[in-house]
């Protein structure tokens, strides 16, 4: 099972060489002790996995759950830069079964009131994304990011009201790209609660996005918020409801807002896909994790 986290370490280094740019050797020690610590701290479903105070992920077999403190120490080891609101990761348990990873985090947010989503319209507020991603270009250039652009729904935003469940995917790729740029994945999950929203951000890539769909919501449906924290226990008197509706937070305003945009580090940028606002932005490089060289 830990072969697929090794291998996310070592996808690291590959994607420094190709740049001709080696990590260091504190960079190279500190992605040995995340690995060490995220191995030592993982857990094997079927398993309950409490997320925090807030709720409960019913982690079921076949996946393995690296918990929060690990998570970011591994998430900044690949280059990233996480907040606090990470909850936890989540890989295949065999990495034969898939090329992807799921991030999970929760945003204290305050209650979204969800009574726009009856209203959106899809093809507007692809072009109101596009604008964003447009006007932040700007931001990625001076980082000497690749330029993004959106190219279109992977699947277009559904609402659940029953449950309380958003799912939405958008498809990017570079601006201007090159003979290896691949097109990139970020497949979005949310679950409402009275105080902000769980999100299980789903990575993988154009080609595996059909068949591994139903992962992503088989995990989405496995979180469940604590009695008390739920999205029906929001008490009108006392509750903090945010400045935000559904609509925003699927449109990036939200995301622009609390600082989510998550950059990743110098030595990946060849493979890096800074696919979706409001999305951790992990990078192709970090697909490659799962490939499939099994150790004894």
């Amino acid at each position: 099972m830990f072969k697929i986290i090794r291998g996310a370490i070592l996808a690291l280094s590959f994607a420094a060489a190709a740049q001709a740019q080696q990590p260091t050797d504190a960079a190279k020690a500190e992605m040995k002790a995340a690995q060490d610590a995220a191995r030592a701290a993982m857990q094997e479903g079927p398993k309950d996995v409490k997320l925090g105070a807030q709720a409960t992920l019913h982690l079921p077999k076949g996946y393995v759950f690296i918990p929060a403190a690990e998570a970011t120490r591994m998430l900044k080891a690949m280059g990233n830069r996480p907040g606090n609101d990470t909850l936890g990761m989540i890989f295949p348990s065999d990495a034969d079964a898939g090329q992807w990873m799921a991030v999970t985090r929760f945003i204290s947010s305050g209650y979204i009131k969800d009574d726009d989503a009856k209203d959106w319209k899809a093809d507007e507020m692809l072009d109101q994304i596009k604008e964003g991603t447009e006007a932040s270009n700007a931001e990625r250039r001076a980082k000497g990011f690749p330029e993004m652009q959106i190219v279109g729904w992977v699947e277009k935003p559904a609402y659940d009201a029953a449950t309380h469940r958003l799912v939405w995917a958008l498809e990017s790729k570079d601006k201007n790209p090159t003979p290896d740029s691949e097109r990139g994945v970020n497949y979005n999950t949310y679950l409402l609660g009275r105080e902000g929203y769980i999100s299980l951000n789903f990575v993988t890539d154009m080609g595996s996005i059909a068949k591994e769909k139903p992962i992503a919501k088989e995990l989405l449906a496995a979180l469940e918020f604590e009695g008390g924290k739920k999205y029906a226990d929001f008490n009108a008197s006392t509750d903090h409801i945010a400045e935000y509706g559904l609509a925003a937070l699927v449109g990036g305003v939200a995301a622009k807002k609390l600082g989510l945009f998550a950059l990743i580090a110098a030595f990946a940028v060849k493979f890096a896909k800074v696919i979706a606002l409001g999305a951790f932005a992990l990078g192709a490089a970090f697909l490659k994790f799962f490939k499939g060289k099994k150790e004894e």
